[in-house]
């Protein structure tokens, strides 16, 4: 690159002539005195002029001797004039002079001997004076002493920034030897340095004159080529006291020390907000593959490019499963997130899938032992027991995965799985301190995991007691078409005491019930089929409906001091009614061809369980066509509607009588039940057959 040269009129082209005489010889202005061979003076300089006070109309022509030198020393000066003319031998030191004004000065002389082409001898002075000389000598040498010693780094470059000098503390920071930087730049000495940051600024410097101080460059010299290291560079512009650019100086101070604590100050709070960013975001449910989901998000990109997040398919089932030496590993992939890394996501297990890794696997040492395992840098052997197939290690080859680091999910003295990092776009293996991170994370995480793992499996357990207990029932019974829904709450609560019943009695009647045991999980579920029970059982008396809630009514009572909600309705296909009762349920749909949907309006009750209050039953006209519509509270209770707009809702839904059945089920439960609804739903539709 080609630096700011001199500065030019104009803008134009350089001003060609003679240049101007350097700042130096300005300042020892020094003065130039020519004597024939007999001691007289011939050439006198305005230097001279000025250092002996003699005009040069005065001077010339004259004896050296008595102008230049007090009377005490003429045969001294005589002398040495006659042995540098005799044996051609310069003479130098200092030598007291006599001033015009009377005055004496001591003068630092350098005196020789001239011949020109005539074979005329001449002898040539130069003077200066010695208090001057030598204040400028300390300078330099007291300079020269300072920038030889310092233990920062300083340096001279030329327009085109070349080096023009070092001083031997550079030497050590480059790692290169003085004479091979003269005339060598930046970017041919040093490439593996941040040289770009270094040029600019350096060409800032010269075009403006304002120096730069405290410029950050990283990079790597010969001193030290295998790290990183960090200086402060500062960069000023060299003038002489005319102003003419010379070149920049620059002043190198190795920083590393305090880069490398700045950098790891980052880290520790970049460590800091990722654990407080995993408290927030891990655990949000009680949903297990959404809190590996979490897991795996919160550690990529972070602390890997990718992650997998996989647990014992034991642990998964409820089971605590210990490995031995030679034992496989049974793990069933939960979650698994990559950062730009399709042949990542290829070689991964897929979520939910049951994969068994070999004893010899990383994965399986590191669910067996509950230790992490570190690979800092990943050879082709390693990625073999690092992938669960020959295919699976050349995805990870391909994906340029460099380093492995797997930490084991532990809650509460059982190792429950392992959360499994790569490393590929990120150029940095894993250390210490992400495996201390990583370990974090894991701990955290596998409470939160474990915690989900129970939820799930208790769970799992009330739902099936729960569908265990409600009926199958036949879509076509006495003089009914029927269908049905029973969908448990959102993952974060247990399930419901909700049920329905479809039950056939005798003379083609049907009797259909929906109810509500309030409460959750095992214990409701366990009302609920002993009130289902009792339903069927009271049912086949040919009870009228009120009454068979009072039976109902007792029997809650005794259970616990359970509470439910319930409706009962007994269809008769000959006299085309409805025989209605209410337990203190959300009032039934009623659709009918050619008529608006409506609520039924009955008698609302009291709730089973509560007692003392009498119940009443309620005839409804039901003809061929007609639809009845049973619900649990859970299919429209929100906690951002209101009730009455909701129920509405529900009518507006039931606007076609000849919908099939089975798709109207389906359109009140996906327009109707929110995700994040916190009950269960069932669901009873029954419609009076032509």
């Amino acid at each position: 690159m080609s630096a700011a040269g001199p500065p030019v009129p104009g803008g134009g082209e350089p001003v060609r002539g003679p240049v101007r005489p350097s700042g130096l010889l300005d300042v020892l202005n020094v003065a130039s005195v020519l004597l024939d061979a007999r001691g007289h003076i011939v050439l006198w300089s305005p230097q001279a002029e000025e250092l002996f006070g003699y005009p040069a109309e005065e001077a010339l022509g004259q004896y050296a001797a008595h102008v230049m030198v007090h009377e005490q020393h003429h045969d001294l000066a005589v002398k040495l004039f006659a042995d540098v003319m005799a044996t051609g031998e310069g003479w130098a030191g200092a030598f007291p002079i006599r001033r015009k004004d009377g005055s004496t000065r001591l003068v630092e002389f350098r005196n020789m001997r001239l011949l020109d082409d005539q074979g005329e001898v001449y002898a040539l002075g130069l003077a200066t004076d010695r208090s001057t000389l030598r204040r400028l000598e300390r300078d330099v040498a007291l300079s020269t002493r300072m920038v030889n010693q310092s233990p920062i780094g300083l340096a001279v470059l030329d327009l085109d920034l070349r080096y023009v000098s070092v001083n031997p503390a550079l030497e050590q920071i480059n790692g290169v030897p003085a004479d091979e930087h003269v005339g060598r730049t930046l970017r041919e000495l040093l490439p593996r340095l941040d040289v770009d940051t270094f040029e600019s600024g350096a060409d800032e410097v010269l075009r403006t004159g304002r120096p730069l101080v405290d410029l950050s460059l990283v990079g790597r010299t010969p001193a030290d080529p295998d790290e990183d290291h960090a200086w402060s560079l500062s960069l000023y512009r060299l003038e002489d006291t005319a102003g003419t650019v010379l070149g920049v100086a620059a002043s190198i101070v190795d920083v590393t020390d305090q880069h490398r604590a700045g950098v790891e100050a980052e880290a520790a709070r970049r460590r800091l907000a990722l654990i407080a960013d995993a408290s927030a975001r891990i655990g949000t449910t009680l949903d297990l593959d959404r809190t590996a989901r979490e897991l795996a998000e919160v550690a990529v990109p972070e602390l890997a490019d990718i992650a997998a997040v996989d647990l014992l398919d034991a642990v998964v089932g409820g089971r605590r499963s210990g490995l031995g030496p030679t034992e496989p590993a049974v793990i069933r992939a939960l979650a698994v997130r990559a950062d730009r890394s399709p042949e990542g996501l290829e070689a991964a297990d897929p979520p939910g899938q049951v994969a068994r890794y070999g004893p010899d696997r990383l994965v399986t040492e590191c669910v067996r032992t509950g230790q992490p395992i570190l690979v800092e840098r990943v050879t082709h052997e390693d990625l073999a027991r690092i992938a669960r197939s020959p295919e699976a290690a050349e995805h990870l080859a391909r994906a340029g995965v460099h380093s492995y680091l797997a930490v084991p999910l532990i809650a509460r003295g059982e190792v429950l799985g392992a959360l499994d990092l790569k490393r590929a776009g990120n150029p940095l293996p894993f250390g210490r301190d992400d495996l201390l991170l990583a370990r974090e994370l894991a701990a955290r995480a596998a409470v939160q995991i474990d915690n989900a793992r129970w939820y799930q499996n208790a769970r799992d357990t009330a739902l099936t007691l729960q569908r265990s207990l409600l009926p199958s029932h036949p879509s076509v019974t006495g003089g009914l078409e029927v269908a049905s829904r029973y969908q448990p709450a959102g993952a974060t609560t247990e399930v419901g005491g909700d049920w329905f019943d479809v039950i056939p009695l005798e003379g083609g009647n049907t009797a259909l019930v929906v109810g509500d045991v309030m409460g959750s999980g095992i214990s409701a579920a366990a009302t609920m089929g002993r009130l289902r029970t009792a339903t069927n059982t009271l049912a086949s008396l040919d009870l009228d409906p009120a009454v068979l809630l009072e039976h109902l009514d007792r029997i809650t009572q005794s259970l616990d001091h359970s509470i439910a909600t319930c409706l009962y309705a007994v269809h008769d296909p000959e006299l085309r009614q409805c025989r209605i009762a209410n337990a203190g349920h959300l009032p039934p749909a009623h659709v009918r061809a050619g008529r608006p949907p409506k609520l039924l309006d009955l008698p609302t009750g009291v709730p089973l369980g509560v007692g003392g209050v009498a119940f009443s039953t309620t005839t409804v006209d039901f003809a061929p066509g007609d639809q009845l519509v049973l619900y649990t509270d859970g299919l429209v209770e929100t906690r951002r509607h209101s009730l009455d707009e909701r129920l509405d809702q529900l009518l507006t839904l039931l606007d076609d009588p000849t919908r099939p059945l089975e798709d109207v089920c389906d359109l009140l439960l996906r327009t109707l039940h929110h995700p994040d609804n916190h009950d269960d739903v069932a669901l009873l539709i029954a419609r009076a057959r032509t």
